[in-house]
């Protein structure tokens, strides 16, 4: 169904001014559901319901849009959760947003704004879809709690209570991590280096003794190769040399904004590795390497930073 009296010229001026939206809207989307497939779904429809109203009732295009997406994406997160199939295990990884170490892409670096990093996106997986909104729209988006407050369908007294626990979860939960490219890339070479010559002494020294890896292989594949969630730098650095000769060769890019590693296998993306660093040491590993979800990353061009160095 069309907006009443809406015209080929006003259809027109309608989807020009939504692509102005476009990279904004995926940004939003991206964070509450931490998958880029459905995020890009998400955009969609919030268009399709655009189409169903009369924008001569919208004051504020840019705005509506937003809790329109952030709707739509409310309803898919309680949706995994009433079929279980929210995906908030040990070893779940997001989506991860990937460029060379060069390139600058407009609509990427929306994903990427105010580092959305990966260990944000993970904790945030452990949000309740209600909290997970507010948190977004509020704290990334600084959409106002009346604002809100409709679409979680409580006042913006509540709202505000939600993000405020939200914001107190994600502050308790993520793992220490300094914000320093530099750091982080010092400690990727170090690790990247230990892993080309097998030298295991090398990993523990660039391993906190506390560090976690996140491992996430998909449902299909098991055994060492498997989904894995581990602690302590001995057995990080234990499983990182099993799978020494793809760490060595793995290019640098940016993964989310942030220092991160692609390994290639026959010309695709194997896997996916990011970390946070905190005083020159690894104190978590993310490693997407599910082949089904990684179908869908292009690998990043060479000789724009993202080759070996």
């Amino acid at each position: 169904m069309s907006a009443v009296g809406e015209t080929g010229e006003d259809k027109e001026d309608l989807a020009r001014s939504f692509e102005e939206h476009r990279a904004h809207l995926k940004a939003v989307a991206y964070r509450m559901l931490g998958s880029l497939a459905e995020a890009e779904d998400a955009v969609q429809e919030a268009w399709l319901r655009l189409g169903r109203v009369d924008p001569a009732e919208i004051g504020n295009l840019g705005g509506w849009l937003t809790t329109v997406t952030g709707r739509i994406c409310l309803d898919l997160l309680r949706s995994r959760a009433a079929r279980r199939e929210q995906p908030m295990d040990d070893t779940f990884v997001p989506d991860p947003v990937i460029r060379p170490l060069s390139r600058v892409d407009p609509e990427q670096e929306a994903l990427e704004a105010d580092s959305v990093g990966i260990a944000l996106l993970v904790v945030m997986e452990a949000l309740d879809p209600d909290e997970r909104l507010a948190f977004v729209l509020h704290d990334m988006f600084a959409v106002p709690f009346d604002d809100i407050a409709p679409v979680v369908e409580r006042t913006p007294v509540a709202t505000r209570q939600l993000a405020s626990r939200a914001r107190r979860r994600v502050r308790d939960s993520a793992p220490p991590a300094a914000p320093d490219a530099a750091q982080q890339r010092q400690a990727l070479d170090a690790f990247r280096a230990a892993a080309r010559t097998g030298d295991f002494e090398a990993l523990l020294a660039v391993l906190h003794p506390d560090v976690v890896l996140r491992a996430d292989a998909g449902a299909l594949l098991e055994g060492v190769a498997g989904s894995k969630r581990l602690q302590g730098a001995q057995r990080v650095a234990e499983s990182a040399m099993l799978f020494a000769r793809y760490n060595a060769t793995a290019r640098m890019v940016l993964v989310n904004g942030a220092p991160g590693l692609v390994s290639v296998v026959d010309d695709r993306v194997g896997s996916v590795l990011s970390v946070t660093v905190h005083e020159g040491r690894i104190t978590a590993l993310y490693i997407l390497a599910d082949p089904e979800r990684l179908e869908g990353v292009a690998l990043p061009p060479e000789g724009e930073g993202a080759g070996e160095d």
